[in-house]
């Protein structure tokens, strides 16, 4: 056992490290190459994430944009009354943890920092143990890999809730796989409280207990039908309702503070989202077509998809690139329902289905590739098909992935828009 922590603490370590150079070092390169871009200042006005001397800010703010302003304010001011109701699409614990932290570090911007990286590592090191039980130490390190050198993988060490999720679904998994309810309970309800797919833990959680890969018993004896449970139901399973008991008290919470029972979920009405069950593939296809018209017209009039605004080539290269990863999510989701046991397929696809469901008018697939990046099954599959082909296929395919997270970590340090 002592030789299997150390294994996946090493190996997390390396990926690690090397992962956060490349995310850093583009990073700075996009800033000191091409500079903040224009009007990049009114996305922050409050300075939140430039609170330091001018270098200061410039070493941190790859790790500074976008929602890290939501995740600051909700520290510094929790989520106000209804006229700030947008606050209330960011979960609650990643700001409290940075509001905690931050009393000790003297400055919430480094607390949100530390707790993501921390958060990453950890997470490094249960999904290599995770990935270890499902396929094997060559293709879980491959899984680490392909992980943290994702495209969008810079969000890992931002100031996000992506690390914390991803270390808390992955901790629940395992747990579950060992048989530790009471800690499946706690990291799904902590889940729960991260971000708004979170509480879709319930479902595979429960499909581990009723139907496993289990580690800790071994399955009922004899012949059962498909649909049949083939772990028997005990005083344990009742770990799996504090999942649902967590979202709940953060309605109730918002209820009170808010006036809005609901508040986390018409909050997505504030952001441009609206529920049409899996529009995202309609209308992310028609935006890439649209977007490929675009390019291939060669000028700026007419506007092909007249939705968003702005620059139009730039748009259709965004809706492309979303689009490039909603076919690779639809392939990898395939993947996993075949390969990978049937309760990370589900997981899979409700998670995404749930993301699909609520397209942005003005973008459909907006933040789709940070939604993926904590979907770990994808990865999962990645590396065992790719694993699978030989001949350095996993080195090739890391290789591409790293080139496109430093182009798009370089975007997004300048304040451009990539997810």
């Amino acid at each position: 056992m002592d030789r299997e922590r150390t294994g996946s603490i090493g190996e997390a370590w390396r990926v690690f490290w090397t992962s956060r150079a490349v995310v850093w070092g583009a990073g700075l390169l996009g800033l000191l190459w091409l500079g903040q871009a224009p009007g990049a200042e009114q996305f922050d006005p409050g300075g939140l994430t430039r609170p330091f001397s001018p270098f200061a800010d410039l070493l941190i703010g790859p790790a500074a944009r976008w929602d890290t302003v939501w995740y600051l304010s909700i520290a510094q001011d929790g989520y106000g009354d209804t006229a700030d109701g947008g606050k209330a699409a960011f979960y609650p614990l990643y700001p409290l943890l940075t509001k905690v932290l931050g009393w000790v570090v003297g400055a919430p911007l480094v607390a949100g920092l530390l707790i993501s990286l921390a958060c990453f590592f950890g997470a490094l090191v249960l999904l290599h143990k995770l990935a270890t039980l499902d396929l094997g130490e060559r293709d879980a390190r491959s899984t680490l890999l392909l992980t943290a050198f994702f495209p969008s993988a810079f969000f890992f060490s931002a100031v996000y809730a992506e690390s914390l999720f991803l270390l808390l679904s992955v901790g629940a998994v395992l747990a579950a796989r060992q048989g530790r309810w009471a800690w499946v309970g706690v990291a799904g309800a902590l889940a729960a409280l991260t971000r708004n797919s979170g509480a879709v833990l319930l479902l595979p959680l429960l499909l581990i207990y009723l139907y496993g890969p289990r580690e800790d018993r071994p399955p009922l004896p004899g012949p059962r039908a498909w649909w049949r449970p083939r772990y028997p139901l005990a005083p344990s399973i009742a770990w799996l309702a504090l999942i649902p008991a967590a979202l709940a008290g953060f309605l109730v919470y918002c209820g009170v503070v808010l006036d809005d029972l609901f508040a986390p979920f018409s909050a997505q009405g504030l952001w441009g989202r609206h529920l049409v069950p899996l529009g995202g593939i309609w209308d992310g296809a028609r935006a890439a077509w649209l977007g490929l018209r675009q390019l291939v017209h060669g000028t700026a009039t007419p506007v092909y998809f007249s939705e968003s605004g702005g620059d139009p080539f730039a748009t259709a290269g965004q809706n492309l690139m979303l689009f490039a990863f909603l076919v690779f999510a639809l392939i990898a989701l395939v993947g996993v329902l075949r390969r990978l046991p049937f309760a990370y397929g589900a997981y899979t696809l409700v998670a995404l289905a749930l993301t699909l469901s609520y397209p942005v008018d003005a973008q459909p697939l907006m933040s789709l590739p940070r939604f993926l990046l904590v979907l770990f099954p994808l990865q999962m599959w990645l590396a065992r098909w790719l694993g699978a082909r030989g001949d350095g296929a996993v080195e090739r395919g890391v290789a591409v992935s790293a080139v496109l997270l430093g182009l798009l970590t370089a975007q997004f340090a300048r304040w451009g828009f990539v997810a």
